[in-house]
């Protein structure tokens, strides 16, 4: 099997990842762009001895560190609102803490994994997730609309977002519900499913949504591959099913840090 055909499985989730790292397509695949052409450039400097999913992880780690800059990625978006907000919020948080914790929460790497990625020795990896963690406990609180047709996730995602602190705005189960729920609650974020009810799509609710107010919005499906081609408008944060406490925490904090309702 070739490098490409070990790395095109992956490149998914790795846009995932970056995608919430950065809280913008385009910035995550942008990175992840220029990591492939580094591999192409170099692809004997590629391997490490481990598996080709930390390898993966690993490059994009490198890349991302050198490009980072304190003030905030993306200096292009300057003027844009989220962005602007994003930038407040994460100086609360190191770039490695929230490394740390979307690799392991989101990605489901071990911690051992995580350190192995960031260059990094497990004590402190321990350290820094635990700052991480932390950081969340002490976030802003808001109101989170939930879409979902399936009343048993639905329940399972009320108590985990009420756990987190935050409010349960409305759940609603179809598109034409969804909408009108943001409508008549203050809800800023939104948790929506794919798939809805009566066939309906929850990408196409939350684009209703986010045209009458920017707020944002994390997806839930069983198959992310399918929606992280990098090829059209796609979500920046993205849940697979099943999911854990720890992933959806983990979004939730990372959404809200690109909501202008923090910039105040």
């Amino acid at each position: 099997m070739s490098l490409g055909d070990e790395i095109r499985g992956h490149l998914p989730y790795l846009r995932r990842y970056a995608r919430a790292l950065t809280g913008s397509q385009q910035h995550g695949d942008n990175f992840v762009h220029t990591l492939l052409e580094v591999i192409v450039a170099a692809p004997d400097e590629f391997r490490s001895g481990a598996s080709v999913r930390i390898d993966l992880y690993r490059s994009f780690h490198r890349i991302w560190e050198s490009a980072y800059i304190d003030d905030g990625e993306g200096s292009d978006d300057a003027e844009n609102a989220l962005v602007r907000a994003a930038h407040q919020r994460l100086q609360q948080m190191t770039p490695l803490g929230r490394q740390i914790l979307l690799l392991t929460a989101l990605e489901g790497f071990s911690v051992d994994e995580a350190g192995q990625i960031t260059g990094t020795d497990t004590a402190t990896v321990e350290s820094l997730l635990a700052d991480a963690v932390a950081d969340l406990d002490r976030e802003s609180r808001t109101s989170v609309l939930i879409i979902e047709d399936e009343p048993l996730i639905a329940m399972e995602l009320e108590q985990i977002v009420r756990g987190l602190g935050h409010d349960v705005a409305a759940v609603a189960t179809t598109h034409e519900d969804a909408v009108a729920a943001f409508e008549n609650t203050d809800a800023g974020l939104v948790l929506a499913d794919i798939q809805l009810a009566d066939g309906s799509s929850g990408i196409d609710a939350v684009q209703d949504i986010l045209a009458r107010a920017p707020v944002p919005a994390i997806f839930i499906t069983a198959f992310p591959e399918r929606l992280l081609t990098g090829g059209r408008v796609e979500p920046t944060f993205l849940i697979s099913k099943p999911f854990r406490e720890n992933t959806v925490r983990a979004a939730i904090s990372q959404s809200l840090i690109f909501t202008p309702q923090l910039a105040a």
